[in-house]
């Protein structure tokens, strides 16, 4: 297959793109490719060869998705171990767990991107799973009651409430009631 840009010589870098629910593919060159500005950051040359690695490509994502106009927005320095976002960017590996607390507005599109959404939808650990699995109860429980309320169906809205005090009640209570051993 001959580029589409230059028509001389073969294709070997494939790129798809789909803008508004619509496929747009573009096969070009290595030099079209580099010239058209269309791949995330610079390492064409290593994707070529086959010397790409997953660690590029989410360093890459990462700078990919920062806008130009909000990089001096990007000032946040962790607390802990003293990174800065744009350090961050270029490593792409936090310094600490504390970094995620300091860069959360920034990671957040980002994960949203990545995943779809920024909540937790897997699975729950045994250990410590309890608390989280009322939480996650509760937030379903306050989304029904509020429907039962707009809908005006309040003799259900006031069983959901009852039942979102009772949960909140019990996770209220000492982690051992929850179910959870200190031994596990």
């Amino acid at each position: 297959m001959l580029c589409e840009e230059c028509q001389k010589e073969t294709a070997c870098v494939h790129i798809t793109k789909i803008i508004n629910q619509q496929k747009i593919e573009k096969h070009l060159c290595e030099q079209c490719a580099q010239k058209s500005g269309e791949m995330m950051g610079k390492n064409i040359n290593n994707l070529i060869s086959n010397k790409f690695s997953i660690h590029d490509f989410l360093k890459d994502m990462f700078n990919y998705t920062v806008p130009d106009n909000a990089r001096s927005s990007l000032a946040p320095v962790c607390s802990e171990c003293g990174l800065s976002y744009s350090e961050f960017s270029r490593s792409g590996k936090f310094g600490c767990s504390a970094c995620y607390q300091a860069f959360g507005g920034q990671l957040e599109p980002l994960i949203k991107r990545m995943h779809g959404t920024a909540a937790h939808t897997g699975k729950v650990p045994k250990r410590g799973g309890v608390k989280f699995s009322l939480q996650q109860r509760i937030k379903h429980l306050r989304h029904d009651l509020e429907q039962h309320v707009n809908c005006e169906e309040y003799e259900q809205a006031a069983k959901l409430r009852d039942e979102i005090r009772a949960l909140e009640r019990q996770l209220a209570e000492p982690e051992a009631r929850l179910g959870v051993s200190e031994e596990e």
